[in-house]
């Protein structure tokens, strides 16, 4: 790409000391893109390209930062009334700002703009000094008690207050002189610091005070992340400003008819849509853009489809369109309609043949490589001027067939000497000889996501376009085509990636773990894909909760940590997975004292506060002279910090007695702990602090209901593996460990698929789709929780 830099840079900072701003100044504002631009772009505006006045160059800067969005239309009329100095005080601009933004699109009355902001009135140096000696005289007695300490802002606020027109300077002049006849010359003590007064103590008063009761904090969960988008109604202001090389702009917005016909069609109704590519399973970050989408939609009573972005037929299958619809449906979102892009490849068809007819797009024959060069070189193709008939011929024999694959493709005409690489003429079709999943064999040509998408969400009259921030150098292409074709525009808006720690999320690295058997395919509990998540056992109420508290943000350098997430499936499963006992890594503990063979059901709870009267709150956990214990709650050795069981040591096992270790059986090897002897207390007088789950046999001699269970962790080792050049050798070897042979009570027999418990010490955990004769569980999340609401 030719470098052209650090030429305009300097071409820039020139023009910028010519109104007036200082080199610093000038510096700074380089370094900020969208103010630059806009400064630019308002000094071509107001006509002083070969400079003007300081004080007409900060007016001029001050538009460029803060001129209302919705009124562009206007800024040229503002513009010259300062460079004619008819405003020309920032109190009159500020006021013109406010004027405008109250006006937005509308037409309005020139008198009443100049008399909001000040036009035309001039206030004399006699009448500034008879407001000034008025202010004065109103707070003499403050005054002649600080002398020089007096707040002199203050004092110009007044007076501001009752002339906004003054001239600020000559204000500043005649207080600092009224305020020397008053007070005479400053003398030392004006000088001296201040002594602070000590606040006295107020005296106790035996009294009780009244509580002072403070709201509570609203959840961030809870506030309403939709009301910073604009009502369809006000879908008339200026979307985005596009620049273009040779110095116009292109201020997108809709004609006041365009917007009525698109109103009675709506209904007035929000409408937006979820559009994903159906080449791939959908992951955590589809599920904050379903939140976005449909959330908008339900909150405002509106309704959002749900269509498949299927332009490129080589990379789609039917398999993730019936995983993509099913998975909308689980995270608890009802499509007002399900649609294909491919519905309207007719209406694309014609409309890119009216955008032939325009002169704004043209049959190239350059190779890929040379389009990717001619582009990082700002060149124009060399067939960009063809005739608009034979471009038109072409793309027509494009349609038929006639031209192989790889040979030609249709640009737009767009701007190659943009700013912004997305409006260097972008591909709108290519051939493809390939059959499509939804539309069959009819086409050979199919458009590109740039041409297709903007005009299907004016074709469906979505009102809200959402997406992520990485396709926001894309919107000025998004207007530029709907501009071209005069068709009706939705409001555009970018927000954040959800991006998590310890994770993958782009399909390319998806797809290479799955295929490449990293993972155990699209759904593997390990991974962020919905599916995935599912198996795990999230709820869709903890993802949703978990995106809704991370709000709609433009921040685009955030990850959230994991632990974020964690925290909202505790909550969730917390309140809806009952308990049970199961042990993963069992030991042998032999209970001397019980009668053989004797067992007692005894009550378990489901729930940690289940009321005594309330029968299904309780299941029952048999209790034998053979349990198990945890294999690491066992040790030979005891300590003060240890709450397990060790010889001579009592614990209490949960819902049933204290047991004490009273002796220990090794293997020939001496070192294996075969099994505990253990006696319990029947009576319960013993209070031990440590408390143990476990599982009895029942009746003894008969083995426990045997389980696998399956611990998952974390994927990768790094929060950011996608930054590491080897990211697969930053895969967590112990991220899944398989127990084959774990013990749970006879309870969870009838456990069935998707079920989620909590296992008492251990963590929550639900039923795997794999489980058969054998239950198989995944955990889905510890109990330990690391994190903090407040925190990320």
């Amino acid at each position: 790409m030719v470098d052209k830099g650090g030429a305009a840079a300097s071409n820039r900072a020139e023009l910028f000391v010519k109104i007036g701003l200082d080199e610093r100044t000038a510096k700074n504002t380089l370094a900020n893109n969208k103010v630059t631009t806009n400064l630019i772009s308002v000094i071509h505006e107001a006509g002083v390209t070969d400079g003007c006045d300081r004080t007409v160059g900060n007016l001029l800067y001050t538009v460029a930062t803060k001129f209302p969005a919705n009124a562009l239309v206007h800024r040229p009329i503002l513009l010259k009334y300062i460079v004619d100095s008819k405003i020309k005080t920032p109190a009159q601009l500020d006021a013109a700002h406010s004027f405008l933004s109250a006006i937005a699109f509308e037409c309005f009355k020139i008198s009443e703009f100049e008399e909001a902001c000040g036009v035309g009135v001039e206030v004399s140096v006699p009448e500034i000094e008879s407001l000034v000696n008025e202010v004065f005289e109103e707070k003499m007695s403050t005054i002649l008690e600080q002398r020089y300490r007096t707040n002199v802002g203050e004092l110009f606020g007044h007076v501001r207050k009752i002339q906004p027109w003054a001239d600020p300077k000559i204000v500043k002049q005649v207080i600092d002189t009224k305020l020397k006849d008053v007070l005479g010359e400053r003398t030392a003590a004006d000088d001296e610091k201040p002594v602070k007064k000590k606040k006295e103590k107020p005296v106790k008063i035996e009294e009780k005070l009244t509580t002072e009761v403070k709201p509570p904090q609203v959840p961030e969960e809870e506030l309403n992340p939709f009301s910073i988008f604009p009502a369809p109604q006000d879908n008339l202001k200026v979307h985005t400003e596009i620049y273009f090389s040779d110095g116009h702009v292109l201020r997108a917005c809709n004609s006041k008819e365009l917007l009525e016909k698109h109103l009675k069609l709506t209904g007035g109704k929000v409408r937006t849509r979820f559009p994903p590519e159906p080449n791939g399973y959908l992951h955590i970050g589809h599920a904050k853009a379903m939140f976005v989408d449909f959330g908008l939609a339900k909150d405002r009573d509106g309704c959002c489809y749900l269509r498949y972005d299927d332009t490129n037929p080589e990379a789609e299958k039917k398999e993730y369109i019936d995983h993509i619809e099913e998975i909308v449906r689980w995270m608890g979102w009802e499509p007002f309609k399900i649609t294909y892009t491919s519905d309207y490849f007719q209406e694309l068809y014609d409309l890119a043949e009216e955008l032939i007819r325009c002169g704004h797009a043209y049959v190239d024959h350059q190779s890929p490589d040379e389009i990717k060069e001619y582009r990082e070189k700002r060149m124009n193709s060399p067939y960009r001027d063809r005739p608009i008939e034979e471009s038109l011929r072409l793309f027509r024999e494009m349609k038929l067939g006639m031209i192989e694959e790889g040979k030609a493709t249709l640009r737009m005409k767009q701007d190659m000497q943009s700013d912004n690489f997305n409006m260097f003429d972008l591909i709108a079709y290519r051939i493809k000889f390939t059959p499509h999943p939804h539309a069959g064999d009819k086409w050979c040509i199919y458009p590109s996501y740039d041409y297709a998408h903007c005009i299907v969400d004016s074709l469906e009259n979505v009102t809200h376009s959402l997406c992520t921030l990485e396709f926001e150098t894309r919107r000025a292409s998004y207007y530029w085509l709907l501009n071209a074709l005069s068709l009706y525009q939705p409001y555009v808006w970018e927000y954040s990636r959800l991006n998590v720690t310890n994770t993958v999320m782009s399909k390319r690295k998806l797809n290479r773990l799955v295929t490449e058997k990293w993972v155990d395919g699209w759904d593997d509990p390990r991974l962020m894909t919905l599916a995935g998540l599912r198996r795990r056992g999230l709820t869709p109420t903890a993802i949703n909760t978990f995106v809704r508290g991370i709000g709609i943000t433009r921040s685009d350098s955030s990850v959230i940590q994991i632990e974020r997430l964690e925290y909202h499936i505790r909550e969730e499963l917390n309140k809806t997975a009952p308990r049970t006992l199961v042990v993963l890594n069992p030991l042998k503990v032999v209970i001397t004292n019980m009668e053989a063979g004797t067992v007692m059901n005894l009550d378990a709870k489901r729930w940690p506060d289940a009321p005594a009267d309330d029968a299904s709150s309780y299941y029952k956990v048999p209790f034998s002279s053979v349990v198990y214990i945890e294999r690491t709650d066992f040790r030979m050795v005891d300590s003060k910090d240890y709450y397990g069981l060790a010889p001579g040591k009592s614990v209490l096992l949960r819902y049933a007695f204290p047991v004490k270790c009273t002796d220990v059986i090794f293997g020939d090897d001496k070192e294996t702990i075969l099994e505990i002897r253990a006696e319990y207390d029947p009576s319960k007088t013993v209070k031990p602090k440590g408390v143990l789950h476990w599982v009895a046999e029942s009746p003894p001699g008969t083995e426990p209901l045997k389980v696998e269970v399956r611990l998952f962790d974390r994927l990768f080792n790094s929060e950011d593996p996608a930054e590491l050049e080897d990211w697969l050798g930053d895969l967590n070897k112990e991220s899944k460990v398989v127990i084959s042979n774990a013990y749970a009570v006879p309870s969870l027999h009838d456990a069935a698929v998707g079920d989620k418990f909590q296992f008492e010490r251990l963590g929550y955990f639900a039923v795997d789709k794999d489980s058969s004769e054998k239950l198989v569980f995944n955990r889905t999340v510890t109990l330990r929780d690391s994190y903090k609401k407040s925190g990320k």
